[in-house]
């Protein structure tokens, strides 16, 4: 049941790589403001619904029998990833060039779905204290640098793809859906400067 629940919501997750490829192939990277305000728009609208469903019960209910089997636990009483993605992706389409906002994004669509898919499927060398395994950590940095090979000169698609895993493996409690993008973000406008 636990794995059918992640697979689930991985399969929301992946869903999300609409957010960077509209952002470069149906917008554009030339209306930067145009996207940083839909973006705007839909994080607004996500977090009324979270306020919502924490002080009205009744909506509370409904809530959960439509989204219930995709919640986390701890997103019972906090917001779900779904607004701190909106949130991180927002915050790159704002503060950074399109090219990185753009891979930062994608980034966690593609290695945060993997690390979690292969990790649990087929994970079996955990880091020492951490749920998270050697072939997800693999996987999450495979699946960036294929990625970033088509958008970035190699040394800095490797730089990123590095980035976005060790965010993904990092044990702060911050939510993956704001630490991969914007870590990899901040390091890919870094490296920028010497690739």
């Amino acid at each position: 049941m636990v794995k059918l629940k992640e697979m689930m919501r991985k399969g929301i997750h992946i869903s999300s790589l609409v957010i960077p490829l509209s952002y470069r192939y149906i917008i554009g990277f030339h209306h930067r403001k145009l996207t940083f305000s839909i973006l705007l728009v839909c994080f607004v609208l996500s977090l009324t619904i979270e306020f919502y469903r924490f002080w009205q019960r009744s909506f509370r209910v409904t809530f959960y029998r439509v989204f219930g089997m995709v919640l986390r636990r701890h997103e019972i009483n906090n917001f779900t990833g779904a607004t701190y993605l909106l949130f991180s992706a927002m915050l790159v389409v704002a503060f950074f060039p399109p090219k990185i906002a753009f891979c930062a994004m994608a980034y966690l669509s593609i290695g945060d779905t993997l690390a979690a898919l292969v990790g649990m499927n087929l994970g079996k060398r955990k880091f020492l204290g951490m749920s998270k395994s050697l072939e997800g950590s693999l996987a999450c940095f495979l699946g960036t640098l294929i990625f970033g090979v088509f958008y970035l000169p190699l040394p800095q698609a490797i730089i990123g793809a590095v980035s976005a895993t060790l965010a993904e493996l990092w044990n702060l409690p911050i939510d993956d859906n704001i630490k991969i993008p914007i870590t990899s973000a901040l390091v890919l406008a870094f490296s920028g400067i010497f690739v």
